[in-house]
């Protein structure tokens, strides 16, 4: 348990859901039907069932779906989380996460009449995460060629395709193997993902890095109180966050002066000194 709370809380909440979910779903205790984005059920009177805007990115495919969405899900989302530097202050992930949410479930949801976006927010991880490290060769399993080969029973061959083409953008070896698995169908709703992150880039980086333009999308101070930056002590930081100590302990005075920006001045211990070139 102090190795899921050290986690990165967006992405062990995310994962947690996502696997739990997935298990109930498959293990028979659960049904689907109350899991899936259907909006005649999310706006009924007078129970309207809004957990649906969620639940619908916590199912995985069935099978062995379940252990590689789940952890392509992890992987993906934590490498954002703690090492992307678009993402260095409290807060900003979870608004990552819920801005290209909200532009899957209009456009895999509202436009294509999707039910589930998991693996759509997968391959938005998966995209962002491709544009912070161009060039940088993704390491995965081990697996032979042959293997698969053994995914043909399975309906969602999402996770298999980063693994086998190590060359591709990891995003697009993903919606290369889910055409040839699943079809152009499968194929079209998750690659919804790849918008909804090219937004959230367009609008945070490109258009006002490069347009002049202003940034819309802002972490609420409210959000960043959440994510404990209102608490001393803690330095955020594009890997992680750091604690240091906030102890009031004297320390020894200095023999220099201090500058306005507080930094001690040894100069102010040197003699007169003389300038150059005179007598």
């Amino acid at each position: 348990m102090d190795a899921f709370w050290a986690a990165p809380p967006v992405s062990r909440t995310l994962t947690a859901l996502t696997l739990g979910t997935s298990l109930l779903v498959y293990g028979g205790f659960l049904s689907s039907t109350w899991i899936v984005f259907y909006l005649p059920r999310i706006f009924k009177f007078p129970m309207p069932e809004i957990w649906r805007f969620f639940s619908a990115f916590w199912l995985t495919g069935p099978k062995l779906d379940i252990i590689f969405d789940t952890y392509f899900m992890w992987t993906y989302s934590k490498g954002l989380e703690t090492g992307s530097v678009r993402f260095s202050q409290p807060g900003d992930y979870l608004i990552y996460v819920m801005f290209v949410g909200l532009v899957i479930l209009l456009l895999s949801g509202g436009v294509l009449g999707g039910w589930i976006f998991t693996s759509s927010l997968i391959l938005a991880f998966a995209y962002t995460y491709s544009q912070d490290n161009k060039g940088k060769k993704v390491s995965f399993f081990v697996i032979t060629f042959n293997v698969i080969w053994l995914r043909e029973c399975s309906e969602h061959a999402l996770p298999i395709s980063a693994k086998l083409i190590p060359r591709f953008t990891s995003a697009w070896a993903m919606l290369l193997m889910t055409f040839i698995m699943s079809g152009p169908h499968s194929t079209l709703h998750q690659a919804t993902g790849i918008p909804a992150a090219h937004l959230y880039d367009f609008m945070t980086r490109i258009y006002p890095t490069f347009g002049g333009g202003r940034n819309y999308i802002y972490t609420p101070a409210i959000v960043k109180r959440w994510f404990g930056a209102d608490k001393p002590g803690t330095n955020v930081k594009a890997y992680g966050t750091s604690y240091r100590s906030v102890s009031n302990t004297s320390q020894p005075a200095s023999r220099g002066t201090s500058s306005g920006f507080g930094f001690t001045s040894q100069w102010g211990t040197r003699g007169q000194g003389r300038r150059l070139g005179g007598d």
